[in-house]
C-alpha cells in the first residue's frame, strides 16, 4: 500500500516523568485509534527540556538502551500494532551519554536507532554538555512501514543528513525536536525563527522528493537557575509533501495528536518531473567535505 498513516503527538512536558509518559501513551493511544500504521514523537518526551542549564545531576535522567523506555514504548507498540518512533537521553557508558531516537517494530522489537549527529550549544540550549555527537551515521531504518530516515532537531538545519538519508534509501524524513522562542525575542524575531525553521525542512522535502515529518513539543518551560526567561516551546509540528507542500501544521500552544495520509509513491512521480538525483554534479562536491574553502 502507498498510502501511510502516519500520527504525530504534540505534547507539554513538566518534571513529572510518569505524566510526561502518560501524555505520550495517550497520544500513542490515540493515533492508533485513528488507524495510524506509524506514529512519531517528540524530542526527549519523557522529561523537561534540561539542557536550558548544565547540571550534572541531569545525567540521572539518562536511561540504557533496552530499559525502562524501551521496555514500555515498546509493549505498547506490540499492543497497537504499530510502528513506533520515540525518543530518550541514552546512557552509554559513564560519561558517554548520547541523545537518541529509538524506532519499535509493530512486534516490540528495537528495529533501530538513530543517535544525534548534530550538538547545539547555544544559550538555553546547552546540548553539548549532556549529548556525546553520534557515531551510528545517517543511516535509514528499515521497518515494516518503510526505510525511516530519523534525523533529530538540531539535525534539522543540515541539507547533508538529509541528502544522505535518502541517497541510503530512507521514504521519508522524521525530526524529532524541542525548539521554542527565548522569552525576550520580538515577536519579528519569532516569525523570522519559525519561518525559517520550517522552510528548511520543507526544502529538504524538496530537494529530496521525500516526505518530512517534524513534530514539536509546545508549552513553556521555565530557566530554573534564572539566567534566562525559559523556553515558549512553538509547537506547529507539521508534515510535508515531497514537493514541500504542507499536508498539515498542529497549533502553536496546544497539545495535538494528528493522523495525516502519506503517499509514498509520489515520491516516484516527483523525482520523475524534478530529476535533482540525476542531475548531481558528484564529480565537483569534494568542497564539502571541507570545514571552510579558504
Amino acid at each position: 500500500m502507498s498510502i501511510l498513516k502516519t500520527g504525530i503527538v504534540q505534547q507539554s512536558c513538566t518534571e513529572d516523568r510518569e505524566e510526561n509518559i502518560r501524555k505520550s501513551i495517550a497520544g500513542i493511544r490515540a493515533c492508533a485509534a485513528q488507524g495510524a500504521e506509524l506514529v512519531v514523537l517528540q524530542e526527549l518526551h519523557t522529561g523537561v527540556y534540561f539542557c536550558q542549564v548544565e547540571e550534572t545531576t541531569r545525567f540521572d535522567m539518562a536511561e540504557t538502551i533496552p530499559g525502562p523506555s524501551t521496555a514500555t514504548f515498546g509493549a505498547l507498540a506490540k499492543e497497537l500494532g504499530i510502528v513506533l518512533v520515540t525518543s530518550l537521553f541514552e546512557k552509554r557508558a559513564p560519561g558517554i551519554c548520547h541523545n537518541t531516537a529509538v524506532v519499535f517494530e509493530k512486534d516490540g522489537s528495537i528495529a533501530g536507532k538513530y543517535r544525534k549527529m548534530h550538538i547545539p550549544d547555544d544559550p538555553a540550549y546547552y546540548e553539548k554538555f549532556y549529548f556525546t555527537p553520534g557515531d551510528l551515521g545517517f543511516q535509514p531504518v528499515s521497518t515494516s512501514v518503510g526505510k525511516l530516515g530519523v534525523l533529530v532537531c538540531w539535525d534539522q538545519w543540515y541539507p547533508e543528513a538529509a541528502r544522505l538519508m535518502a541517497l541510503a534509501g530512507a521514504e521519508l524524513l522524521i525530526y524529532p525536536t524541542a525548539i521554542g522562542w527565548e522569552s525576550s525575542d520580538a515577536q519579528e524575531e519569532k516569525d523570522r525563527q519559525f519561518g525559517a525553521w520550517q522552510i528548511s525542512q520543507r526544502g529538504h522535502a524538496v530537494a529530496n522528493g521525500l516526505p518530512v515529518v517534524a513534530v514539536n513539543r509546545t508549552g513553556f518551560e521555565p530557566d530554573w537557575s534564572g539566567v534566562t526567561g525559559g523556553i515558549q516551546f512553538w509547537g506547529q509540528s507539521f508534515v510535508a509533501g515531497p514537493q514541500g507542500e504542507l499536508l498539515f501544521q498542529a497549533p502553536a500552544d496546544q497539545e495535538t495528536t494528528a493522523v495525516i495520509d502519506l503517499d509514498k509513491q509520489r515520491t516516484e512521480t516527483v523525482r520523475r518531473i524534478w530529476p535533482f538525483f540525476r542531475d548531481r554534479r558528484i564529480d565537483f562536491y569534494g568542497g564539502l567535505l571541507e570545514r571552510y574553502l579558504d
